[in-house]
């Protein structure tokens, strides 16, 4: 194994920096846009000395250093099926054109060896699929074969509905072995507690959460979440969810059997939408987005337990809550140490976009490890 070198290139806040290093490898520059990001990623990350830019449209290929590995997650507002599905020849998502003409610009010698890209799915098959072409096209005219694959995210140790396409490219000139594809575990399988028929069983608290995105629009629009309080006559909410005996006839102290519910524009509920509103706990969340409103609902649930002639759903006492920044974090796979030095500098509604709009670490890691340089650490 061997250490490299890498660029972040539109890095967000440095999910793939984030799972690189944890690979064994050091960055040495980064690139990116958005000022509220640039913020949170220099204090996150030690990035003094590092060489850095703003704007990837604006570079020539001498601008950049040489690196071992390029990683970036180019814009998808024109790509996603929330957007305009411009795709490529959009003015955000284009952006990946620049990027591969500084690779065309590069001396054979100071190419990378690897490029890793993370996009949206929908990259696969906007435009009847023609856009994915170029983009393997500009991939093989600058020198690069290609592997990719889609990865969830929920299978990478996070409860988090993610599917995004990743690829992996190795310059032709230096060889290639193959690295892609990809498969992970789901660490965040459902545990029945209590069986039954729907809306009898229980769940234990270890759930999949929805899928975070950086803008909003469709299914995945302003999700929440709800657990369910254990008192006939008077609920009380708590912040911590924690097992009891069951349905008690004064007030709870000490609840409550967690449940996790999907939930859409939580804060609307007579808004009318497409599809469900809401999943069956233990299901992967809706698609949280940089712009909208994300939360919890919490309300009261009976008892289910055999014999005790209370099976059933109460739902009383509740209400909704946002998820908040921190958790967003989490669902991301940043640990809260990097989150409270973001959080330092950023204000909430800045948090919410960048983790909407980041590459989840966790898989970022996984796709390092998988090439033949990494070495495995014990991390996340």
């Amino acid at each position: 194994m061997r250490q490299m070198t890498f660029l972040d290139l539109c890095s967000g806040i440095g999910g793939f920096r984030l799972g690189l290093e944890r690979a064994g490898h050091k960055c040495i520059g980064y690139c990116e846009y958005d000022k509220f990001a640039r913020a949170s990623y220099e204090a996150m990350y030690d990035t003094e000395g590092e060489w850095k830019a703003d704007d990837v449209t604006k570079l020539k290929s001498g601008d950049i250093p040489d690196a071992d590995v390029w990683c970036f997650g180019f814009p998808c507002q024109d790509i996603s099926v929330a957007g305009k599905q411009r795709g490529l020849v959009g003015k955000r998502s284009g952006i990946y054109y620049n990027i591969i003409d500084l690779l065309k610009g590069k001396e054979e010698s100071a190419k990378p060896t690897y490029l890793l890209v993370e996009n949206v799915k929908n990259l696969l098959s906007i435009n009847a699929g023609f856009d994915f072409a170029s983009v393997l096209s500009e991939m093989d005219q600058a020198g690069y074969d290609c592997r990719w694959a889609v990865l969830n995210s929920k299978n990478f140790g996070v409860p988090q509905n993610r599917e995004r396409v990743f690829i992996i490219a190795n310059l032709r000139s230096r060889g290639g072995r193959e690295i892609l594809p990809l498969t992970g575990e789901n660490a965040a399988a459902l545990v029945k507690l209590v069986d039954g028929m729907q809306g009898y069983r229980i769940y234990s608290t270890e759930g999949i959460s929805a899928t975070l995105v950086g803008n909003a629009g469709g299914i995945g629009a302003k999700t929440g979440l709800y657990f369910i309080d254990q008192s006939n006559t008077a609920p009380k909410v708590t912040d911590t969810a924690r097992y009891t005996a069951g349905m008690v006839n004064h007030t709870a102290m000490n609840s409550a059997v967690l449940e996790v519910h999907p939930v859409l524009t939580p804060e609307r509920m007579e808004k009318r939408q497409n599809g469900r509103r809401m999943k069956e706990d233990g299901e992967p969340m809706f698609t949280l987005t940089s712009q909208d409103r994300h939360g919890v609902y919490i309300c009261e649930k009976a008892d289910s337990r055999e014999g005790s002639g209370k099976k059933g759903t109460l739902l009383k006492g509740g209400r909704i809550r946002r998820l908040t920044p921190r958790e967003c974090f989490r669902l991301q796979g940043f640990p809260d140490e990097l989150y409270e030095k973001a959080a330092a500098v950023n204000s909430d509604a800045q948090l919410y976009k960048q983790a909407g709009n980041a590459v989840t670490a966790t898989v970022a890691y996984a796709v390092a490890m998988s090439l033949p340089e990494s070495r495995e650490t014990d991390i996340f």
